[in-house]
């Protein structure tokens, strides 16, 4: 039996979700006017998040200095994001796409796979299908969704980022040809800028280009396993399935990105501290320990850089996490001014096993974060807060906690329908 894969992409999706919002009030839709997600717009500035048709007229690009889009747009109009209205937007577009089949792979916040083989005798026409899910998606939440399809998972993709917004489109193998090979090699799927710079180098400029060229060739420019992954892109091959549920976290993270420079230890710590505070009570409530912790930051010049140290034993604690990330940031920031900062957990581990000493030590620690957890899963979140991050920047990571607080409502969902069947037996 051949594969039915779609792949459903929110156009714009930040924006989209603002917009939607904003036309339920009785406010102007911001895909219809030059508009952005970004920073402040009193002080006009961040970078843009997200940009609706009209501003992209002005040349508006994703990820530029606020001040830059004003420039090109003067009467453009700037909404700040809100990361708890795309949390819930995210969640009500997934649930509609789960309902058409039991195969849902969740690519993105804003992105999903569906595996539709075998949905023949309820769905005979998949083109007719996507139209419905599209359809469905705009009437009852108010934004707009492209569809891909075809019989993997990469050709899906590809598909859905042809002609927006609210479009279905199909690359079956026999449209590749015509459909893919003609587009900019930078098109192809995790095709990164630095690979294309090689590729046109030697005169390989469309993915027809590579796709005709010779392996080895390819292997010898962009090394032996990217260079294999993209010639068989190239070629339209992947055999990658939906996966159903998500891979276990490999680690934990949170970042922030500010619309004012941080200049100094003092704001920088009780975000950390926050910062700490969120990851660790995810990792927590998986019941992980952590080897690694590493500490990144952007400077001005959107340079990123990270920082990693490793634990001798595999810890949960949050101030023993807060104090070397302390430690890193002291040891490799300059003072230049900085618009991103985060922290990551990774080298995860179920290891119970402590000596006894470092246990004893821990013990007061992990009590207060044990009193923490505990309030939070019962009464949410947002209800308690450490006395040192309650004056630092209000809002930071949003994301982290809007996506904790989802975790949270999954896994009760979770154990109310393991109950439910239970009840059933």
């Amino acid at each position: 039996m051949s594969r039915v894969i779609f792949h459903i992409d929110v156009n714009s999706a930040f924006l989209s979700w603002e917009s939607a919002r904003r036309v339920k009030e009785g406010l102007p839709d911001l895909r219809d006017i030059p508009a952005c997600i970004g920073g402040d717009p009193k002080k006009r500035t961040g970078i843009v998040v997200a940009k609706s048709i009209p501003a992209k007229k002005y040349g508006i690009q994703t990820g530029e200095p606020m001040a830059m889009a004003l420039r090109k747009c003067p009467e453009l109009v700037i909404v700040q994001s809100d990361f708890e209205l795309y949390v819930k937007c995210s969640r009500a577009f997934k649930e509609i796409c789960a309902s058409y089949t039991p195969i849902m792979e969740s690519f993105s916040i804003d992105e999903v796979f569906l595996d539709m083989t075998g949905m023949s005798l309820l769905y005979p026409d998949p083109i007719a299908a996507a139209h419905e899910i599209k359809d469905r998606i705009h009437r009852e939440l108010g934004f707009t969704v492209n569809v891909g399809i075809s019989t993997n998972k990469l050709l899906a993709k590809m598909a859905s980022d042809f002609e927006k917004p609210d479009k279905v489109h199909t690359l079956f193998p026999e449209e590749i040809e015509s459909g893919m090979w003609p587009l900019p090699v930078r098109n192809l799927l995790f095709l990164g800028k630095a690979s294309e710079k090689k590729l046109n180098e030697v005169g390989i400029r469309t993915i027809g280009d590579l796709a005709h060229a010779r392996e080895a060739d390819i292997q010898a420019l962009l090394g032996n396993k990217n260079g294999h992954q993209l010639y068989q892109y190239a070629l339209g091959i992947d055999d990658s399935p939906v996966k159903e549920q998500a891979d276990e976290a490999k680690g934990f993270s949170a970042e922030t990105t500010f619309n004012e420079d941080i200049i100094s230890l003092e704001q920088v710590f009780p975000i950390l501290l926050e910062q700490c505070d969120i990851v660790t009570t995810r990792m927590r409530r998986q019941q992980k320990k952590c080897l690694s912790v590493a500490v990144t930051f952007r400077t001005l010049d959107f340079k990123k850089k990270s920082h990693q140290a490793t634990f001798q034993n595999a810890t949960d604690v949050t101030d023993e996490i807060y104090r070397q990330a302390k430690k890193l940031f002291r040891e490799f920031w300059k003072g230049e001014p900085l618009r991103l900062i985060g922290v990551t957990l990774t080298n995860l581990s179920d290891d119970e096993y402590e000596q006894l000493s470092l246990f004893e030590n821990k013990e007061r620690h992990r009590k207060l974060d044990a009193a923490l957890d505990s309030i939070r899963q019962k009464y949410g979140n947002d209800k308690i807060t450490r006395a040192s991050i309650m004056n630092s920047n209000s809002g930071i990571a949003r994301k982290a906690r809007a996506q904790m607080q989802n975790e949270l409502e999954v896994r009760h969902r979770k154990q109310a329908e393991k109950g439910k069947d239970n009840g059933n037996i």
